[in-house]
């Protein structure tokens, strides 16, 4: 699965070690100076776009039209509601006392000057996952099979499955739904049996013409229909296990955890981790808090269920009844952007460590008042205070 990156620099030396880095993931490279990336920009789609901040004032204008760009392309696609056209934005930084501003100023990702390619590889090993992931969940196939829909109490409406994805469907329905309502589906896949699934309307048109996209799909069904839709897409090459980075679990709470590795997630996006310890497993959704390039990543645990909090809270258990126990830890992206913010429960069911006191999570939502090393410090002080209260 290729893609396209615009690489804007004058650097030659950094071109020189990016374009191979970029390439070696599956990029095609295109490299232009800033007094040409605005048309670049809006003439043509790219996956990714690096940036140079060698000129900040250009650099951060370019990542502005960048996120204006891929805008654009989802608004002009939204008659199709296909999440796959926004661009991962990479600067290159030499300054890295102003890495929160260009953060702040829209950059996914970090790259320090002068950049090594054992440094590219790692940072862009994060950003090429998210781009495949992103293309995979874009990857459409034209179809037509029949749906059942039913929204709220109304009656079960019967309609046409025009194009399908995993992360939801264009569906011609018997009559017209409103953008924002939720909807339960019903409908067989041709050789893989029938699928139920909820969702919600992304856009419709009142000719009854629906963008339907899927809400929590679980993982078996998901990996049913990213087989299915292989099988049937010439774009979409052979279905391949998702890949994930691979990091140290350094410090965990009941609501966060931090995570040491060279290719860490940008902030805001979400994030799914798989911890193990000897036979104890646990899975956890998140949210990127904060990124520290080429060392790790802050996540705030998505918190959507009793059970996904009990899992959190038996893994802790095991570990502290185990001391020692080195975990194995896994990270998946799930999205780019994440489109919720973590749930603290409802108040039939409030989650029972919502109220506790949690100095990892109170440190990684107030994480922008401190810097890099402050937070670090920071986060080790809270480390040993916690070894020496577990004696």
């Amino acid at each position: 699965m290729t893609f396209p990156a615009l690489l804007i620099s004058d650097d030659d030396e950094a071109a020189a070690v990016l374009t191979p880095v970029l390439s070696g993931f599956g990029s095609t490279v295109v490299r232009c100076g800033h007094a040409e990336a605005v048309n670049r920009l809006t003439q043509e789609k790219f996956a990714a776009v690096v940036v140079d901040f060698d000129d900040s004032l250009r650099a951060s204008k370019i990542l502005r039209d960048a996120q204006q760009a891929s805008a654009s392309l989802i608004l002009r696609h939204a008659q199709q509601a296909i999440p796959g056209h926004r661009a991962i934005t990479v600067a290159l930084l030499a300054d890295t006392a102003k890495v929160r501003n260009v953060i702040g100023a829209g950059a996914h990702f970090i790259l320090y000057k002068p950049i090594s390619a054992e440094q590219a590889k790692a940072s862009l090993r994060a950003a090429a996952v998210l781009i495949k992931r992103d293309r995979r969940k874009a990857a459409r196939v034209p179809v037509q099979f029949p749906v059942q829909a039913s929204v709220g109490t109304k009656a079960t409406m019967e309609g046409i499955v025009l194009d399908l994805s995993c992360d939801g469907m264009d569906v011609l329905m018997q009559q017209a739904v409103a953008a924002g309502d939720e909807i339960h589906l019903h409908f067989g896949l041709p050789g893989s049996g029938t699928v139920d699934a909820d969702g919600k309307v992304a856009w419709a048109n009142p000719n009854g013409e629906t963008g339907v996209r899927f809400v929590d799909l679980a993982g078996e069904l998901r990996q049913t229909m990213q087989q299915w839709l292989a099988n049937n897409t010439r774009d979409l090459p052979a279905l391949e296990p998702e890949e994930m980075v691979e990091g140290k679990l350094t410090d965990l709470s009941l609501g966060a955890c931090y995570v040491q590795t060279e290719s860490p997630f940008p902030e805001q996006s979400s994030v799914t981790l798989r911890l193990k310890a000897e036979e104890v497993e646990a899975e956890a959704e998140g949210i990127v808090r904060l990124m520290h390039p080429g060392v790790g990543m802050g996540i705030e645990f998505a918190r959507k269920s009793m059970e996904d909090s009990a899992q959190v809270a038996n893994f802790i258990g095991f570990l502290k009844a185990c001391p020692g126990t080195a975990p194995e830890l896994s990270v998946r992206p799930r999205d780019l952007v994440a489109t919720a913010p973590p749930a603290t429960g409802d108040d039939e069911e409030p989650l029972f460590f919502v109220d506790m006191d949690d100095p990892l999570l109170d440190l990684l939502q107030n994480h922008e008042r401190l810097s890099q090393e402050e937070f670090l410090q920071e986060l080790s002080s809270q480390r040993r205070g916690a070894e020496v209260s577990a004696e």
